[in-house]
This record gives C-alpha cells, sequence and structure tokens, in this order.
C-alpha cells in the first residue's frame, strides 16, 4: 500500500537527519566479481541483487511488499528483487529474455543505452503494445557492444517503484581496462508515496516538496556579505521572475530515501577490497528525478567510461551524475582502512552512501553534507558568461535587469556551423597511424604499441556502412572510421542550419533567457569552488576515435521548455500530445543543438542511436546515451542515423518526461 503524503508534508517543517538516514535493507552487498566472474571474497554482510549470466534469461515482473523507511509499502520488483537482477550478457552473443508480467496493468522494460532493432527497444506505443497482464514476451537482441548500461520500466510510474536494474556487457576479448575486483553502485530513489500522488502534487504546486526557501536570515545574511543593495536588487530579480534560486529538485529527501544497490543509508552496502587492488565501481544513476553528486573520501577515482564507452582517464575527487548517466571509475585503496561512497542529492536534502572496506566489521566516517547550493542569475540566462569562472557571478553586468524582455532571444554564444571537419589524413586509432596505411596487406599483423599496453591487433577491424544500412560499431581498439562515399571525408559539404526557434513566454513556457553558452566546464551547481576536484563535460575525451568521420548535413534546433507553475514540459514550447515527430533519414548525420530555457537540469536521452557530443575534441568527442544540459545552456551533438524505426527522444527526469518533455523520432 502507498501512504498520501499530503498530510504528512504540511506537519513536517523540513527534513530531518534521521528521515533520510533511516530505512531497512532489500538489496545488500555485491559479490565481488574478479575478471568479470563470480567468485565472492569473504562473507556479504547483506544480500545481494542476483547475477544472472548466459545468453537465455527468465524475468517475472510482480508486485513485492517492501520496508525501505520503517514504513511497509509494496514495489515493482522483477525475480523478487528491488532493483532487479544484475545481468550480464557478452559482445557478439545473441541474448534472448523471457520476460513474464504477473503485474493487473500492462508493463515494459527499456534496455538503456543498448543498440538492437527498434522492436526490441522496449517503449510502449512506438516499438511493441507493452507486456500485458499474464503474457510473457520474448526480447531477442543481437550484443554489438560492451560496457555498463541498465534497464527499467517504460510504462506510467513503474520505474519509480523500483523495475529497474544493472546490465553488464562484457568485451568480447581483454577488456581495455585493467582492474583486479569490480561492483556495480545502482543508485534510486525510493518513495512510500504512490508516485501518481506525487505528479498530482507537482501539477498543483510546482515546489510541493521544496521545503528551503528564502527567509528573513538568509537575507540578513547575504547583506552583509554583499551589501542591501546587491542583495535587494537580487531578491527583487528573482521575484519579477516569479521563480526562487532554492529550486533545485522537484522531488526531494521530503518524499525519497536514496538507496545504494537497494539499501537506505544506515543498511550500509558494503564491498570489500584487498589494499592495493584496482577495484572498478560502476556507478548508474538508475533513479526516477535525482542528480547525484558522488565522492569517496581519502580516495581518488579514475573514470575510465562514461555511458558504457571508453574515455581517456581522468582523475577526479568528485563527479556530477545525471539520472540515466553511467560512469565507470578506477579506486584503488592502498591502506587497511575504511572508506565511505557518498552520493549525495543534487539539492542536499538527502543522500546514499556505502563502504569499501579490506574487512568486514570496520566502519567508515559518513561526510557531512554540503552547504545547500542555490541558483544564481547566470542559470537564468542573465549573467555576461564572458570573464565569469565555471558559472561564476562575476562581472555580471545586472543594470539591464530591470528593463528586460523574456520574449527576446539573443543569437546564440556559439556558432552552430560546419566545424570539426575531421581528416583521414594520419589517422590514429588509439595512437596507431593510418597515414600511407596499405590496408590490404595488414590482415594478421599486431598495431603499432601505443600508450595502451592493452591495444588489440588491428586484424579484423569492423566498418560500418555509411548509407546507414549497417549500424556502426561502437568505438574500440577493432574499429575505425568509415570511409566517405566520396572517398574523401574531408570533402565540403553544404551544411542546412536549421531555421531559429523563436520561443515567447506564453502558457506552456514561463522563461526564455536573454542569454544562452556553452557551459562544458562548469560542473554544476554547488561544485564549483568546493575545493575538490570535479568532473565536466570537458574532461570527456574518447579514447578511440570515433567511427563516423562524416561532418553534418543539417541541424535541428531544440528548446527545453517549460511552465513550472502549470509543471508543464516539452520542446519547442510544445507538449508532447501536440507535437510533430522529428524525421530522421536513415543514413544522414545530423546535429542536434539543444538549448535549455528553463532553470533545471535536462538529462536528454536519444534511443537506438548514439549521441556524440562536442565538447572540443574533434573525432574523439565522446559517445553518450544521455547528455545533461544546464539552465541557459547551449550545446550540441552529432548523431549518426544508422538504425531504422520508431525511437523515443526525452528527458529522463521521469514526471517532465510524462508531463509532456518527449518526442518521437522516426528513422526511415
Amino acid at each position: 500500500m502507498y501512504q498520501d503524503d499530503k498530510s504528512e508534508a504540511r506537519r513536517i517543517p523540513r527534513v530531518s537527519r534521521r528521515r533520510f538516514v533511516q530505512g531497512l535493507a532489500i538489496g545488500g552487498a555485491i559479490a565481488a566479481l574478479d575478471g568479470g566472474r563470480r567468485r565472492a571474497f569473504g562473507e556479504a554482510a547483506l544480500r545481494s541483487p542476483e547475477i544472472l549470466t548466459g545468453k537465455h534469461f527468465e524475468l517475472t515482473i510482480d508486485s513485492l511488499p517492501v520496508n525501505f523507511t520503517g514504513h511497509r509499502s509494496v514495489a515493482t520488483a522483477i525475480n523478487g528483487s528491488v532493483p532487479g537482477p544484475t545481468l550480464r550478457w557478452r559482445e557478439g552473443d545473441t541474448v534472448t529474455i523471457a520476460v513474464t508480467n504477473r503485474l493487473k496493468t500492462p508493463t515494459s522494460i527499456h534496455w538503456h543505452g543498448i543498440r538492437l532493432p527498434a522492436d526490441m527497444d522496449g517503449v510502449p506505443g512506438l516499438s511493441y503494445p507493452g507486456i500485458a497482464p499474464g503474457e510473457t514476451f520474448h526480447y531477442r537482441i543481437p550484443v554489438e557492444q560492451s560496457g555498463t548500461y541498465w534497464y527499467h520500466s517504460h510504462s506510467r510510474f513503474q520505474e519509480q517503484t523500483g523495475l529497474s536494474g544493472a546490465l553488464i556487457v562484457e568485451r568480447n576479448g581483454k577488456d581495455t581496462i585493467g582492474f583486479d575486483r569490480e561492483y556495480v553502485v545502482f543508485l534510486s530513489d525510493w518513495t512510500d508515496t504512490n508516485p501518481e500522488t506525487i505528479f498530482s502534487n507537482l501539477k498543483e504546486q510546482s515546489d510541493y516538496y521544496n521545503y528551503h526557501r528564502f527567509t528573513v536570515p538568509n537575507f540578513l545574511s547575504a547583506a552583509k556579505k554583499k551589501g542591501l543593495g546587491p542583495t535587494a536588487s537580487n531578491r527583487l530579480a528573482w521575484a519579477r521572475m516569479n521563480m526562487s534560486p532554492t529550486d533545485l529538485s522537484d522531488v526531494s529527501g521530503a518524499t525519497y530515501t536514496y538507496l545504494l544497490n537497494g539499501n537506505a543509508p544506515n543498511a550500509n552496502w558494503t564491498g570489500l577490497f584487498r589494499p592495493g587492488e584496482r577495484v572498478r565501481l560502476r556507478f548508474i544513476n538508475g533513479s526516477s528525478m535525482t542528480f547525484f553528486d558522488v565522492r569517496i573520501p581519502g580516495l581518488q577515482m579514475t573514470v575510465v567510461q562514461a555511458d558504457g564507452n571508453d574515455i581517456e582517464p581522468v582523475t577526479v575527487d568528485e563527479f556530477r551524475m545525471g539520472v540515466a548517466e553511467v560512469y565507470d571509475v578506477i579506486v584503488q585503496p592502498k591502506e587497511n582502512a575504511a572508506y565511505s561512497i557518498f552520493a549525495q542529492s543534487e539539492d542536499r536534502s538527502g543522500y546514499a552512501r556505502g563502504t569499501l572496506t579490506p574487512r568486514l566489521g570496520m566502519a567508515a566516517v559518513v561526510p557531512p553534507m554540503d552547504p545547500r547550493p542555490m541558483r544564481t542569475m547566470v542559470d537564468m540566462g542573465m549573467g555576461n558568461m564572458a570573464g565569469m569562472k565555471n558559472g561564476g557571478m562575476a562581472g555580471m553586468d545586472m543594470s539591464g535587469v530591470d528593463g528586460m524582455k523574456k520574449s527576446d532571444m539573443p543569437a546564440s554564444s556559439k556558432d552552430a556551423t560546419d566545424k570539426d571537419k575531421p581528416s583521414m589524413a594520419g589517422m590514429d586509432m588509439g595512437n596507431q597511424s593510418m597515414a600511407g596505411m596499405d590496408m590490404s596487406s595488414n590482415a594478421g599483423k599486431p598495431a603499432t604499441p601505443s600508450a595502451h599496453d592493452d591495444m588489440q591487433p588491428m586484424a579484423g577491424m569492423e566498418m560500418g556502412s555509411s548509407s546507414g544500412t549497417t549500424p556502426f560499431p561502437q568505438p574500440g581498439p577493432t574499429t575505425m572510421p568509415i570511409m566517405a562515399m566520396s572517398g574523401n571525408a574531408n570533402a565540403d559539404v553544404n551544411l542546412k542550419p536549421s531555421n531559429p526557434v523563436q520561443m515567447r513566454v506564453g502558457p506552456q513556457v514561463d522563461n526564455v533567457p536573454m542569454q544562452v553558452s556553452e557551459r562544458l566546464n562548469d560542473p554544476g551547481v554547488g561544485l564549483s569552488g568546493n575545493g575538490r576536484r570535479v568532473l565536466t563535460y570537458a574532461d570527456l575525451r574518447a579514447r578511440f576515435r570515433g567511427v563516423d568521420p562524416r561532418p553534418p548535413t543539417r541541424e535541428i534546433e531544440l528548446h527545453l521548455s517549460g511552465n513550472m507553475d502549470r509543471y508543464i514540459w516539452g520542446f519547442n514550447g510544445q507538449k508532447f500530445s501536440s507535437a510533430q515527430p522529428i524525421e530522421l533519414k536513415l543514413g544522414e548525420r545530423v546535429r542536434f543543438v539543444l538549448i535549455n530555457d528553463t532553470m533545471m537540469e535536462h538529462p536528454i536521452h536519444l534511443h537506438g542511436l548514439w549521441s556524440e557530443l562536442e565538447n572540443g575534441h574533434g573525432e574523439f568527442n565522446p559517445y553518450k546515451h544521455t547528455i545533461i544540459v544546464k539552465p541557459a545552456e547551449r550545446l550540441s551533438y552529432l548523431v549518426s542515423v544508422d538504425t531504422p524505426g520508431r525511437w523515443a527522444y526525452h528527458c529522463h527526469l521521469l514526471y517532465h518526461m510524462e508531463a509532456g518533455m518527449f518526442r518521437t523520432v522516426v528513422v526511415s
């Protein structure tokens, strides 16, 4: 049963520490894995989600009584587990999954980030009708990639009630990442409240779960630091826009308990290690609405994969995970000490946590949460980004605030033209030169050694079809870029820019920023200047060259829009119900340009196709399946349209998607 939290939320003035550390364990410590094989090390302190391997899988979806918070509730489970079992596939296999629905309502499973035929994607109404009560659906998926992914329901709010799990695809051959032990770290947000009630509450009052508001002490403290005049002007500017800088997350720890591998914070999921080992942590943000800021105090993390794709290793103290994003990191604890895996929500209303330890019984200190951050005028598109550092306020000219016209959309700070045209001359596949290479005489010969000591031979390299009839392979040590149809990847093409979308304030749009710009070097609100090295999108450089070097031939511009008062979300000021599909032609190369007109980050997910983020690394731009767009940010990514079908395209904040931020992409 679910409890309606309307009355409860009104009784509790703010979230106490006890509220988000209470809870009982349903998941547990995941068994340590050596070299991709199941092998336990020591005793397991807690029960783990089951690990399933092979080529055929049997999954059953049913209701499950749970108690994460001290209150009995009901989850939607897979094989009696929340999260569901961890599935391990192998690149090159064809897997079959029989999914049986024991619920009273239709269900579905979407394989997030997996390249597959459209009819296997698992989106009701697009790729198939869903799985009716009592029925079994048989998925058949050729596995053509490797890395860390996940799966979840695409049926209304079932993902919020627990229907999700981790999906690991092992490389066919030697892994390009060296490690001694690995763990999945699956983060999620649980609520005892019926998700339909949460959605209704947000429709009635968009800041229903925001218990942090401006107060007189806040004002006096700010005035003491910045002066009375600037502080008053700032507050008046926010008031004129009918918005609050404390609005960071639509749903917060007021109703959420944050879980790590299905364990509430006080259950303390525990993973074991031997000092000196390289431990691979596969972080998956499987939440419905929560951005997590992840760190392990006392340990640096070397990020080696983003969304299942290898990147050049970058060592950080902390990283932000948008909903549905995936990061693989390597840690190497050398001390005989315990360490906390600490994932605090972006709005600092709660956290998930676990422990890495050399032996059971050792405890790690749980760090205090950081101060709650606040939005700035930069997030509202009112800051002059020139001269700013990491989104700071220095150099901002606020003199024009009073006369601001929301309907005036400025020219982009980035000229979205035909750029970064790659050259095949001297092409480097992981530092292997192709200049003057005679591929006909190279078969069976080992590659030139590179900085990566685990590179594979170039024999058997895969090439995709530039016509789109054959999906392009995932970038890796044995893949090479396609050759342009003309034989010259540098040939000039006529880029057809999109018609600029003229956004206006109206019933479905409550804000249009005066200025947007790229914020790829900005780690995100609350993370700049915190004394830690924080990952940014600018740090992500692919380890292997992109497969498709062709420049795009057209652009599609989309504004991320919304009206918070009405809790309406959409693209270009239109909800899904009133929008036409996005039409793509099989084989073309397209640039998507996203402009965030709202005050929130949006994790945007395109099904069925890779999204190559244009972050300044040219042919080594990273491949992702989910891309965060910050407030007042403009960014772009390239898409090779290589798989036909009807695909979902949406914000991965669950309630935003259900409120209209969803489009159909038709590839034909």
